[in-house]
């Protein structure tokens, strides 16, 4: 097996994604490809933990091309979501705020690739901090097959409506193929300075 190509701005990405693998195998094709790539860049999994549909499948070509994976998952997910199978380090938290808060701090971008309302809920969070100016961390929406159309024309439709007015505005990332996810982050990375990324501690604590 030929070494990871160390990245320069990047080392682990949170990678936000369904429990269940969908209808279309494209999903889980895709989520296999990301973790491939990630793998090979020498890029770290940051997930939410679970053994089951999308995560799983990332989780697994991450570990299986000798990546590195830590999953978070609070403590009544745990059967749930069969925790811990494909994690070479799983963090059990207390409950989901905490869990959220420990993928923010590990993580150097955020990823979305399709899901349900948690996956949802997950990155329109990130949105949130971003718009209010708590952090300038990568945030990309990997809309394979056009899933996330709906919430791209969502966004572009508070905008004209001036929901999302000037001075609000914050980059989302879109990429339609898995091959785009990686470079998109990494030039955007590049443009923020590494004190802009983090989020305060003592914001932290009041979110």
């Amino acid at each position: 097996m030929n070494a990871p190509q160390k990245t320069a701005t990047i080392g682990k990405i949170c990678v936000y994604c369904g429990s269940g693998p969908g209808t279309d195998p494209a999903f889980v094709e895709a989520a296999t490809a990301l973790g491939t790539a990630m793998a090979k860049a020498g890029i770290g999994l940051v997930y939410g933990g679970g053994d089951m549909g999308m995560m799983g499948a990332v989780a697994e070509a991450v570990r299986r091309n000798g990546g590195a994976v830590t999953g978070i998952i609070p403590e009544f997910l745990l059967n749930k979501e069969r925790a811990g199978f494909n994690g070479d380090g799983l963090i059990v938290t207390r409950d989901m705020h905490e869990r959220k808060r420990k993928m923010f701090e590990m993580a150097d971008a955020f990823v979305a690739m399709p899901g349900g309302i948690g996956t949802l809920e997950e990155i329109v969070e990130q949105m949130t901090w971003a718009q209010l100016g708590r952090h300038k961390k990568p945030i990309l929406l990997a809309n394979i097959k056009g899933f996330w159309d709906p919430l791209s024309a969502l966004l572009n439709h508070m905008k004209a409506l001036a929901f999302i007015r000037d001075g609000m505005e914050f980059e989302m990332l879109v990429a339609d193929k898995v091959d785009d996810i990686i470079p998109q982050l990494q030039r955007a990375a590049q443009s923020v300075p590494a004190a802009a990324k983090d989020m305060p501690a003592a914001v932290a604590e009041k979110l």
